[in-house]
């Protein structure tokens, strides 16, 4: 039976997908795994991965009887092991683990929604071992981009973008012959599009992590409200859809309705939208190119109101910016910005630094740390490593 003459009824009923699902207990893996719940028809849970919370990572075991699950932590290991001894479950610890039941044969799709750093090492083996990555981990491609896209290729793995921004663009390209002229990521602006700069040296953690309209981690809600996440998403477009810096635009759109638009050589303008619920581009990169119910609120544009743009105010928020350059400057400058903002998140979240130290971290150690111009994996492990030491010791 051909993709042509099957119906959806037909094609739903032999893809059922196998998933390694990383970073289960986040903002991301839980609304990966209320997909999985809605279309358990269409998907099966074959891994489970946990940075350190191996209490909720039993709790989905349980639910979701997976051939694995790892725990990156490896002093949780032996909690995590006893509490599932009754169970026929395969319990591994450590950062390799991750990357090996990645590449195993029984994972049909990988779904990466690890934060940060942690996550560019298991895309690289998901594409290498062939797999489907359904990809919200934008660090993956912000630090080792290159090499992820060509191992891709290489070994005929799809990459299909999760973050909401992506998604958009790539809805925006499908069935397209012309190629476009400028990708346009929209922004919201976070909880301080409206507040005076003078103001952001006070800015409390409560203040920021309270977004106007995503739910989503502590550590992406802040890069949300400082726009490194946003200059981290015009790096990621730039590896997703082979765009330069100057073709990438971004437009605050402090509704979050229209997620991001494409622009053809013709002046028409293509845009994706959808209410800000992560579920929808989740369910979009597993089931593409089906568009099954996904069971959430739907837009209702009498009730929507005005939809607003303007510019970014780069004084205000000179992270993009910051991005921007390192895209330009490419090597190793991406890796550099993610490692010094990584630490810098975190020590503000402890109440270490203030708000506005997080991008005079940044910018310290984009001037300080040695720039290579055609590193390797091994390369980014090691500077990584070493900027993360340095942007300690200043802290």
């Amino acid at each position: 039976m051909t993709r042509s003459n099957m119906s959806y009824s037909d094609r739903k009923a032999v893809m059922k997908q196998k998933i390694a699902l990383l970073g289960s207990t986040g903002s991301i893996g839980e609304q990966a795994l209320d997909v999985v719940r809605t279309r358990s028809d269409r998907f099966e849970v074959a891994v489970l991965t946990a940075g350190r919370n191996w209490k909720r990572l039993v709790e989905q075991a349980i639910e979701f009887e997976p051939d694995a699950v790892v725990i990156a932590e490896e002093n949780h290991y032996r909690e995590l092991r006893e509490a599932l001894s009754s169970r026929p479950v395969k319990v591994y610890a450590g950062a390799d683990a991750i990357e090996q039941v990645v590449r195993g044969g029984n994972v049909d799709v990988v779904v990466n929604a690890l934060v940060g750093y942690a996550g560019m090492k298991p895309s690289l083996a998901a594409v290498q071992g062939g797999k489907k990555l359904a990809l919200a981990n934008k660090e993956s491609l912000v630090i080792a981009g290159r090499q992820i896209i060509s191992a891709a290729e290489e070994n005929g793995a799809s990459i299909l973008p999760v973050d909401s921004e992506h998604s958009a663009i790539f809805q925006s390209m499908v069935g397209e012959v012309s190629p476009a002229r400028r990708l346009i990521l929209t922004a919201s602006g976070g909880p301080f599009l409206r507040t005076p700069r003078e103001k952001l040296c006070e800015v409390t953690v409560e203040q920021a992590l309270k977004h106007p309209n995503w739910r989503m981690g502590a550590k992406i809600t802040v890069d949300s409200a400082t726009m490194v996440n946003k200059g981290f998403e015009v790096i990621e477009a730039h590896w997703l859809f082979g765009f330069p810096a100057g073709r990438i635009d971004v437009l605050v759109h402090p509704q979050s309705v229209v997620h991001s638009m494409v622009e053809y050589e013709d002046g028409a303008v293509k845009a994706q939208l959808g209410t800000p619920d992560m579920r929808l581009p989740i369910q979009y990169a597993l089931t593409f190119p089906d568009r099954p119910d996904y069971g959430g609120s739907r837009l209702d544009f009498a009730k929507t109101g005005t939809l607003t743009f303007e510019e970014v105010d780069g004084e205000k928020f000179p992270a993009l910016g910051i991005a921007y350059e390192c895209l330009r400057r490419g090597g190793s400058a991406p890796c550099v910005m993610n490692a010094a903002n990584e630490v810098a998140v975190s020590a503000f979240l402890q109440g270490k630094i203030r708000y506005i130290d997080i991008v005079r971290l940044i910018e310290r150690a984009l001037e300080q740390a040695n720039h290579l111009v055609d590193p390797q994996v091994d390369d980014y492990v090691y500077l990584d490593s070493e900027v993360r030491r340095m942007t300690t010791e200043w802290i």
